[in-house]
């Protein structure tokens, strides 16, 4: 069972903008961390948690090689706008919504959030 999963970022408030932003499109609430902390936390729908923030080391936060996140969506709508809500929120695109040939035909989307970290959402997964 996932506990929890955390990014680095070099720069929150630009996080914070991305995240609270395509967060809300899957039902989660924005991060209520006061600024002065140096963390975003979002709980997500099962229990996990998200956590964005500076790297623990000091260094520079960078992107995992080959590393990418994925959430589930209750719907092709909801991929959709969540693609659209994190390109209008700093957020690149590295797959539109559609059906992925690689995920059997689920509907899915994948960004880079601004720090380089990649997401991705699908509807109709079934990774068993």
């Amino acid at each position: 069972m996932l506990i929890g999963l955390r990014f680095g970022s070099n720069d929150l408030e630009k996080s914070r903008a991305f995240y609270d932003a395509t967060f809300a499109t899957l039902g989660v609430a924005p991060s209520n961390v006061p600024a002065e902390y140096a963390i975003l936390l979002y709980n997500l729908p099962g229990g996990g948690r998200f956590m964005c923030g500076p790297a623990r080391d000091g260094a520079p936060a960078t992107p995992a090689n080959g590393g990418t996140a994925v959430l589930e969506a209750p719907s092709k709508d909801v991929v959709s706008a969540w693609h659209a809500a994190g390109l209008a929120n700093g957020g690149v695109s590295e797959g539109e919504p559609e059906p992925k040939p690689q995920a059997n035909g689920a509907f899915g989307a994948y960004l880079r959030d601004p720090d380089g970290n990649k997401l991705g959402v699908y509807h109709g997964l079934d990774l068993g």
